[in-house]
């Protein structure tokens, strides 16, 4: 069965940091960018990072620049989401997604629209 999970989410403080992790299972990593996503309740789902197939090519959204790191580790089949200074603001479900493309990075983030896989979220909170 092919699927991506997410986890790390949680709650933490205001200024705090946690590292969401998407794992694959049934497929490998390596042909895939993979996508971060976040959805607050009442609100569109807005695209976070991305990152290319070979790890060379990221991208953020404005309002994480900064703050959150992409990264993945193709041996772990693993996608990694590091947050720092997490902000009310920041508060959401964080979803990946994974799409068989060497341009989407570049060329369509932060759209969802054409992700091939998508995980079933892992709930961040920030709030003191």
């Amino acid at each position: 069965q092919l699927q991506l999970v997410e986890s790390g989410g949680g709650l933490v403080q205001p200024g705090g940091s946690l590292r969401l992790a998407c794992a694959a299972s049934g497929f490998t990593l390596d042909d895939y960018a993979i996508g971060w996503f976040r959805q607050a309740p009442g609100k569109e789902r807005e695209g976070v990072s991305c990152i290319s197939r070979g790890g060379n090519f990221r991208n953020y959204a404005d309002s994480v620049k900064g703050r959150f790191t992409i990264s993945r580790d193709n041996a772990k089949n693993t996608v990694y989401l590091q947050m720092n200074n997490l902000k009310p603001a920041d508060t959401a479900t964080y979803y990946c997604a994974a799409v068989r493309s060497s341009r989407y990075c570049s060329a369509y983030f932060p759209a969802g629209s054409g992700m091939g896989y998508w995980g079933k979220g892992t709930l961040v909170t920030v709030s003191s």
